[in-house]
């Protein structure tokens, strides 16, 4: 939540000075006294983050300000300059060798991940940031490649255990030979507050960002929705996503409080369409739409064709839930005959009149507008309605002559920092189909144009997907930054004016570019890649080893993109054959719970372990994180270590621990693929001092306790655990997971040293996120909670009586100090039950 409006610090005043931590000599850079990096070569240079001159109209809240002063000692910048100017630049930072590392790289142009290693030439091309550990001061240190002027950077992997850096502008117009902050290092003890403290350092440092405290969250962020792409991929229509919509409602008891209308709603064609103004025919699955452009702003005729009233009334349309099925498996077997078909691109200039959208009677009675409306009748409890657009319109751009915007077909340009990335269909496709770029002065009317029609439309917030094409297409727009900086302006105005500054939720982003260009306003985006439910290369395994990968994704990413945005864990299927494997990493994973089930194909005891029956979620208070012990491990295929995720709840803490052993990366063939000698069951051991308390100011006295309750939410056990006990010792098949609750034991003043801990409803996954209020009294413990079915408390000795709603209840209590009660959900009261526990 965005802090109260403070007074704008008009000069950054530093505080007194500390020596800094970094200093380079002797081709040496060193923390304090350490040696980092050796053979730094001479042209690198380091400038102290407190001795560096800062803008003074930075926009920064106070708090944020005087905390990244208060550390400016502890950072600085790498620069370096070479005697030929150029687009594109590699410099060696310097070497290192047997030091464990941490780092995130972009294994596609989209998508990034995590990687392991002890020196410079184990980095994988196009890191995003390397976290060193540093034993010998008991801390860690993060080198982060940033933005300079028109200037991006990435880390790469160099020869003789070097780390280079490599700085390009995306445009051979646009050319330099020396950069005075083009890496940023920073110094912390605890590797969590690292990334604080370094990321907040760099917003005060670019001020062309803000950190996710500073912003507002979409209102979709404690809720349960549904996604219709693997629903229905392209052959989405109004007449499915009812259907959809009213399996949860009717049949599962759990109705969505938000839907997402993915990709397939727009009006999109391609360039040897017989008519520029007709949509194009039977698109089924992702990837036929990749070379096609949007040629109107409004929905496509199977959405426009919609007529108000048709879902609503006795006779609604049926719907068969096998048809979406048999489309795409057709689909499928059609794309894997014809893989590579070609498609003459038409790029002449044309003299189309210009369209303007019509909205009037006529709309009010069909299309989107009537649609939504019509939902929302049908459908009391949803909030939000979102849809799909990529950052460029469609794939494949806008339309040149088809709207009133001046868009020009580009062909698309990869950064040879891309050579190792893997294989991807959608760069495939749009190499092939160039994209149509509307001119970045037009960004501010291309999306009120299309946001504006869509918030009368009754859609109140935006999946934008293909946001890193706009590196591919920048050279003759002065490079990915400034074309960058044009489009996220734009798209933040939009934003501001249609979707209440909040509505949208960000994909297919991360690359440094878009975090620290795009993200002003801009409050939630994915941290991992799509869910995909069998691997599209057809090893058949890959329907398992592939969720693993996926929460590897999710939980490294956050390390960096959780300080800047609320991190999106994306949907699974529920009926999915590691349906529940995901379940449990979404039921912790801090934020919105959704899924893209299929009409009819659903497992709803598994969704009511999640999501309330009113729609929202146990939402835990921060966003999950690897544990300390996981950070320069390899839980995919090494062996032998597990996923061990810890997050916070308001009355306890959480540790998910995931077997996701059995795939990776594999650098030599730049792809993920199976390790099938790993996928098997992995011991692993998790205590209470693994849990972050101090990451939340409101947990922060929860790490002082002298005994914890802990919970296995799976295996239903409970048992008493001190900061001094040993680890508590486990093992995982693969594909498998535990969740482990922590809840600090209060000893009741006056009752005989009576000890109490409230565990919450364990029927859902998130357990101690039911318990919403926790008061100790003179006779007991009182404690709301939310949700309905099986609550369990610790205590040590049996209450003289159990009340419900100011009501005796009966209770059950055992020797092992298990206190139990089943609760009734009452709908008039939110789900929320008052308990008193007297002794």
């Amino acid at each position: 939540m965005a802090p109260p409006n403070e007074p704008v610090i008009t000069s950054l005043t530093k505080p007194t000075s500390l020596e800094n931590v970094f200093h380079l000599s002797d081709s040496k850079l060193s923390v304090k006294g350490v040696p980092l990096l050796s053979q730094v070569p001479h042209n690198v240079s380091f400038t102290p983050f407190s001795s560096k001159p800062h803008s003074s109209d930075v926009d920064a809240p106070p708090s944020l300000l005087n905390r990244v002063l208060a550390a400016s000692h502890k950072g600085g910048f790498l620069g370096f300059s070479q005697s030929e100017p150029s687009d594109r630049l590699m410099n060696s930072l310097g070497s290192f060798t047997d030091r464990n590392f941490l780092s995130i790289f972009r294994f596609k142009t989209w998508w990034s991940t995590q990687w392991v290693g002890t020196s410079g030439s184990d980095l994988q091309m196009e890191t995003q940031w390397v976290l060193l550990h540093v034993p010998e001061l008991n801390s860690y240190v993060i080198i982060i490649p940033i933005i300079e002027g028109s200037f991006r950077s990435a880390l790469h992997p160099g020869s003789d255990s070097h780390i280079m850096i490599c700085a390009e502008s995306g445009s051979t117009q646009v050319k330099a030979s020396s950069f005075n902050s083009i890496a940023y290092v920073h110094l912390s003890e605890n590797p969590y507050n690292l990334f604080r403290e370094a990321y907040s350092a760099l917003r005060v440092h670019l001020n062309t960002f803000k950190l996710l405290e500073e912003k507002n969250l979409p209102s979709i962020v404690d809720k349960f929705g549904w996604c219709t792409w693997d629903a229905f991929y392209l052959s989405v229509e109004p007449v499915g996503v009812f259907h959809g919509l009213k399996d949860f409602a009717e049949i599962g008891g759990v109705s969505p409080r938000f839907v997402i209308i993915d990709d397939g709603w727009q009006s999109i064609n391609y360039d040897d369409a017989d008519d520029p103004y007709e949509d194009a025919k039977n698109l089924i699955l992702g990837g036929q739409q990749m070379t096609a452009r949007l040629h109107r702003f409004e929905e496509c005729d199977k959405f426009k064709s919609y007529k108000r009233g048709l879902i609503l009334g006795p006779n609604a349309p049926p719907f068969d839930p096998n048809k979406p099925k048999a489309l795409i498996s057709k689909g499928i077997e059609l794309e894997r005959l014809v893989k590579n078909r070609d498609k003459a691109v038409k790029s002449g200039s044309s003299d189309l009149a210009e369209i303007e959208a019509r909205i009037g009677e006529k709309a009010e009675e069909c299309g989107l507008k009537a649609f939504t409306r019509d939902l929302r009748t049908k459908f009391k409890g949803l909030d939000d309605i979102y849809v799909w657009h990529a950052l460029c319109g469609a794939w494949g751009g806008v339309r040149p002559g088809a709207t009133h915007l001046k868009s020009k077909i580009i062909h698309c340009k990869l950064s040879p920092g891309l050579d190792g990335t893997m294989p991807d269909l959608a760069v495939v496709k749009l190499v092939e189909g160039s994209i149509g770029l509307v001119h970045p002065d037009q960004a501010n009317d291309f999306y009120e144009s299309m946001h504006s029609y869509l918030a009368k439309s009754g859609v109140t917030g935006v999946k934008i997907d293909v946001i890193h094409c706009l590196e591919y297409v920048s050279d003759e727009y002065g490079g990915r930054v400034e074309l960058a900086k044009a489009y996220y302006d734009g798209l933040t105005n939009s934003i501001v004016k249609n979707f209440n500054g909040s509505g949208i939720i960000a994909s297919m982003q991360q690359c440094n570019d878009f975090f620290f260009l795009g993200t002003k306003q801009l409050s939630m985006a994915r941290v991992g890649d799509d869910f995909w439910f069998q691997d599209p290369y057809g090893d058949p395994m890959g329907v398992f080893w592939l969720q693993g990968v996926h929460m590897i994704h999710c939980s490294y990413n956050s390390l960096w993109m959780g300080q800047i945005i609320q991190p999106d864990w994306d949907m699974f299927q529920s009926d999915h054959v590691c349906a529940k494997f995901h379940a449990g990493s979404r039921a912790i994973c801090g934020s919105q719970v959704y899924v893209s089930d299929s009409v009819g194909f659903h497992d709803f005891d598994l969704i009511k372990s999640l999501v309330f029956p009113d729609g929202t979620v146990p939402r835990c208070i921060h966003f999950p994180l690897p544990t300390r012990d996981c950070l320069f491990k390899n839980p995919l295929f090494d062996h032998k270590t597990l996923l061990k995720i810890w997050n916070l709840n308001k009355f306890g803490g959480v540790i998910g621990a995931f077997n996701c052993q059995g795939a990776g990366w594999d650098p030599k063939e730049h792809t993920f693929r199976g390790f099938p000698e790993c996928y098997k069951a992995v011991e692993g051991s998790v205590h209470v001092s693994e849990v972050e308390w101090d990451q939340k100011d409101e947990t922060v006295h929860m790490g002082n306790a002298e005994e914890y309750a802990v919970y296995h939410n799976q295996a239903k056990k409970l048992h008493l655990m001190t900061p001094k006990s040993e680890p508590i010792r486990f093992t995982l098949q693969p594909s498998t997971f535990e969740l482990f609750s922590f809840v600090a034991v209060t000893k009741l003043s006056g009752r005989n040293n009576i000890k109490f801990a409230p565990i919450g409803i364990t029927n859902m996954f998130n357990n101690v996120g039911t318990i919403q209020e926790l008061e100790y009294v003179e006779i007991g413990a009182k404690v709301k909670v939310k949700g309905g079915g099986n609550f369990l408390a610790y205590s040590n000795e049996s209450p003289k009586k159990f009340q419900l709603n100011g009501v005796d209840v009966p209770f059950e209590w055992l020797p092992d100090g298990k206190l139990t009660v089943n609760l009734p959900w009452i709908q008039e009261d939110g789900g929320v039950s008052d308990l008193a526990i007297i002794f």
